[in-house]
């Protein structure tokens, strides 16, 4: 994905990017896929400590699963319109509670929900 020098990699960058990943390759190997991509990202952009796996693996999960409920929405603009509702990055509070999410744990490895299972679980 290029960018100019100043934009940030936003929560719509990483839907888009979960949602390419999981067109590509599949689940779960979209997870391994985009956990890498967002590890590059940090680390170019010299914010390592910024990647957060159960965060980056949840939000995979969550895309992988509105796509294999609307498998003919393939193009990403038509997807968000379906699917409004990722691009609520404050979604996964649903599921999480804050201080969850918080610990270097969660930073390190997945960490599953706390709150409430995912309905895909």
């Amino acid at each position: 994905m290029t960018r100019h020098a100043g934009h940030r990699f936003g929560h719509r960058d990483h839907v888009k990017l979960a949602f390419q990943a999981v067109q590509q390759y599949g689940m779960p190997l979209a997870t391994d896929k985009v956990c890498q991509r967002l590890r590059q990202i940090t680390a170019y952009q010299q914010v390592p400590q910024k990647y957060h796996h159960t965060v980056s693996r949840a939000w995979v999960e969550a895309v992988a699963h509105h796509m294999a409920s609307d498998p003919t929405c393939t193009q990403f603009e038509a997807f968000v319109e379906r699917h409004p509702q990722l691009l609520d990055k404050r979604l996964i509070f649903r599921h999480y509670r804050p201080g969850t999410l918080a610990a270097p744990m969660a930073r390190r490895e997945w960490v599953g929900p706390d709150l409430r299972p995912f309905p895909w679980a």
